[in-house]
């Protein structure tokens, strides 16, 4: 059986292909680098990650693009001959505009070096391109209106003015005109276009409802590729809205693609939230961001339908191969050799030199403050269970309070806990905890009291999560010690602080140094263990 998710953790956005007997999912990264997670299995129930594609500055250069910009929603496609990358570089996110560039990259291996971009267009974000079955390619997103309410072809969400289609070939670039073809349902916010081609129609796939609890896959048909579209008699293949959490413990349910098995059975992607409560038992907060999960379908009349009925989906479906999914186990890693290994990613820079080593340890280099959009020296990896332990051991010595190394709990600039090892005039060198609790925008820091003086010598970090509660702890050789409060875990979630809407990747825990004095001074990080308790 396959259980959901299947890529647990920060792993939004899934496009979904088949080429032969493999099967492939490429998922959103946002700030995050190298750019574009791509996973493979065989039998739907157990993935590998396989690729990072955008990996150097060529393909991609993130620094200045604020929180939750970057990498949205790509596309991975084959023609025959090729894999195809299609994916978005946000630059801008607040105010009326986006800065949108859509790029398409291509490898004839998934594992491949994928070759420099094509640059394709600006005009909106959520970019696909479709190979039709006389070789032509067509490229699609939707397009943003910046004009204001009631502009847009869609009365609900203006800015979201449905989903533009241009012939595009790597030789002519777009070409051929250009045309507006679907403008979406009443549910709104329409993007994240797919098509796939069966029994003589071109189906479209959007997404739509925004990505948080009205979130939906939307379906529409046409006999012609240019329209018009035909909207599904249900209008979604999926949608979680108005679902309690008692009827599903899978939420904001949506963005999604389909795929066809060489036998025809029929299985489809989706994003998905698994939210806990706050400390105080209310709310709903997603701290593992959003995930991927995966669901059998059925056709009717040339129309796709959840293979159970209704638009919830489950959380376990039949895979393709007698296998059982693969048990929560300890990852503790040493940091030999002199690669980093792949659970972990960084902020935003291409030339990664600049943040950190692994030679016989990880050796992170202080550069910027915890809010920079441009250096910030934090190696970290995805929280993918809501009870798990972390623990460093780092060996920093600061010679001013300028400077600082530890573990944190982050998400984004104004959503992390950190306990660090810093230096205080009064006290020399001890840990502390700082928090930025949610707030948007002044992004306030909020300073534990708690100051413990350390000794010379490398000490050890942990990181306690049971939910919305973490409790930091260290030790010198001896028993482990707390330190400060139980802290509200539940903030570092797409809900906390400016909310779902405004916040698309997920918690993360890793190893931070800042020297903001900008002499790089480094810290050791010879041990890092994430283990997790449970599902």
């Amino acid at each position: 059986m396959i259980h959901n998710p299947i890529l647990a953790g920060f792993n939004p956005d899934p496009s979904f292909l088949r080429v032969g007997e493999d099967y492939y999912i490429a998922t959103s990264t946002f700030e995050w680098y190298p750019g574009v997670q791509i996973f493979h299995s065989r039998d739907l129930v157990n993935w590998d990650l396989v690729a990072r594609p955008l990996n150097r500055a060529a393909l991609l250069d993130m620094r200045g693009n604020p929180d939750s910009c970057g990498i949205w929603a790509p596309c991975l496609s084959h023609d025959g001959d090729r894999f195809y990358l299609v994916y978005t570089d946000v630059k801008r996110y607040d105010g009326a505009f986006k800065d949108a560039p859509n790029y398409i990259t291509a490898c004839e291996t998934i594992d491949g070096e994928w070759c420099d971009p094509w640059y394709v267009n600006s005009s909106g974000f959520d970019p696909s391109l479709f190979h039709d079955d006389d070789g032509r390619k067509w490229f699609m997103n939707m397009q943003w209106n910046h004009r204001g309410e009631g502009t847009g072809g869609n009365p609900k969400n203006s800015s979201f003015d449905g989903i533009l289609l241009q012939e595009w070939s790597p030789e002519r670039g777009l070409f051929g005109p250009v045309k507006n073809v679907y403008a979406g349902t009443e549910r709104g916010l329409t993007e994240a276009p797919h098509m796939f081609k069966r029994n003589g129609y071109y189906y479209l796939t959007t997404a739509e409802g925004g990505t948080a609890y009205d979130h939906a896959v939307t379906l529409a048909r046409s006999r012609d590729i240019w329209g018009p579209y035909e909207d599904h008699p249900d209008l979604f293949v999926m949608s979680t809205k108005d679902v309690p959490l008692a009827q599903s413990a899978i939420q904001r349910t949506g963005h999604g693609q389909y795929v066809e098995t060489p036998d025809g059975q029929v299985y489809h992607t989706f994003l998905m939230g698994r939210p806990i409560t706050g400390p105080d038992g209310t709310g709903m907060y997603c701290p593992l961001g959003r995930e991927t999960g995966i669901e059998r379908c059925v056709w009717k009349d040339d129309w796709l339908y959840l293979e159970a009925g209704g638009l919830v989906p489950r959380a376990q479906v039949e895979g393709l191969a007698d296998v059982a999914p693969r048990a929560p186990k300890d990852v503790v890693t040493e940091f030999a050799g002199q690669t980093l290994p792949s659970d972990f990613q960084w902020l935003r820079h291409p030339h990664p030199e600049r943040l950190f080593r692994v030679d016989n340890g990880l050796h992170v280099i202080g550069r910027e403050s915890f809010g920079s959009w441009f250096e910030n020296a934090l190696v970290a990896r995805r929280q993918e269970h809501h009870v798990c332990t972390v623990e460093t051991t780092v060996a920093f010595d600061p010679v001013s309070y300028q400077q600082s190394a530890g573990l944190t709990h982050y998400y984004n600039r104004f959503k992390f806990h950190k306990l660090l090892v810093s230096l205080e005039p009064d006290v020399g060198r001890c840990l502390r905890i700082v928090s930025c609790l949610g707030d948007y925008p002044d992004a306030a820091l909020t300073w534990t009291p708690d100051m413990v003086p350390l000794a010379d010598g490398p000490v050890e970090l942990r990181a306690q999560i049971d939910n919305a509660a973490l409790q930091f702890a260290w030790r010198l050789g001896g028993d482990w010690i707390n330190i400060g409060p139980v802290l509200d875990a539940s903030l570092i979630s797409d809900e906390g602080g400016r909310g779902a809407h405004g916040s698309f990747t997920g918690a993360f825990l890793g190893m931070y140094v800042m020297d903001m004095t900008g002499q790089g001074r480094e810290a050791l990080f010879s041990r890092f263990a994430y283990l997790p308790k449970g599902a």
